[in-house]
């Protein structure tokens, strides 16, 4: 007699409803959202072939196989970024949107990092292995103790707690000392599209600081910076150039973009590209362009007019 799937112990709610999840944590892993729902895609077929006596919970089933799936995904991806043309950013993902990877609650609320899905955290993320970055992602965003961590990855519990401290100070050292709440992260892009629309270099130049950087990611496809831009002064020329060359039929529209508000760029009515924002206090610190139009399909297109 064949034993029974897990399915058939398990209702599809207690299933399905650890994918928001799985996609949460799949994404920040990735930070490519087709990758994830394939990774995602691939644990619910794996637990379909699973064997039941292997199953504790469908929840840390799951989990334990996305994460493992991630990792080795993301090894493969590395190699692939290595040779990128011109600067790698991750895919937007409008944080607003039904589709948008979700985690539960954080589980320290004064743990700054715990909930963030901005571009500027996945990048930082991208310096870590694929290991530390697992251990990092399910420690401080979805709350999963130690010992289970280490279950997940298969080593040793003080080896993770190490992993976790690592990769929790490389990433506090360079976040922004303060984050502004969103309201004040709004007026600033609206103060950045108002400095680009009147050409104003010295208001532009207000808004920068000294180790701004901008990186446009074009995919080879759009026209971008093949480099980061480092420093205001080449910041603002590069910024203003590009303004410049944009045609009558250019509008910019405010979205919320990996939970942070986001400047679309839109042309004939369709997203050319989506500019987010790290601010530290009253100053842009870092631009992050995207232009891939492979990584644009999944903005938002209703967004409020701000110009």
């Amino acid at each position: 007699m064949t034993a029974p799937a897990p399915l058939e112990q398990f209702s599809p709610d207690e299933v399905l409803v650890h994918r928001p999840r799985l996609l949460g944590l799949a994404y920040r892993m990735l930070g490519d959202m087709d990758e994830a729902e394939d990774v995602v895609q691939e644990t619910y077929l794996r637990w379909y072939r699973a064997a039941p006596e292997d199953v504790r919970s469908p929840e840390a089933w799951l989990v334990t196989a996305a994460t493992r799936l991630a990792v080795d995904r993301l090894r493969r991806l590395k190699v692939e970024r290595a040779t990128y043309p011109g600067p790698w950013l991750p895919e937007p993902v409008p944080t607003d949107a039904p589709a948008a990877p979700a985690g539960p609650p954080p589980p320290d609320r004064n743990a700054e990092l715990a909930s963030d899905l901005s571009i500027a955290l996945l990048l930082l993320l991208e310096r870590l292995g694929p290991e530390e970055r697992a251990a990092f992602l399910l420690r401080e965003v979805f709350g999963v103790d130690y010992a289970e961590i280490a279950r997940i990855l298969e080593r040793r519990p003080d080896a993770v707690r190490q992993m976790v401290h690592r990769a929790r100070l490389r990433v506090r050292a360079e976040r922004p000392r303060a984050t502004p709440p969103p309201e004040s992260h709004e007026v600033m892009l609206e103060r950045f599209v108002a400095a680009i629309a009147a050409d104003d270099a010295p208001a532009l130049l207000s808004l920068l600081a000294p180790d701004v950087v901008v990186a446009t990611d074009g995919g080879g496809v759009a026209r971008a910076a093949r480099n980061l831009l480092h420093g205001p002064d080449r910041a603002a020329r590069f910024l203003l150039g590009v303004a410049r060359k944009l045609g009558p039929n250019v509008t910019h529209r405010l979205g919320h973009v990996n939970g942070r508000p986001a400047l679309l760029t839109l042309e004939d009515g369709a997203v050319v590209s989506v500019t987010t924002f790290d601010i530290d206090g009253d100053r842009l610190r870092a631009i992050y362009s995207v232009r891939n139009p492979a990584k644009l399909r999944r903005v938002l297109r209703d967004a409020l007019p701000i110009v």
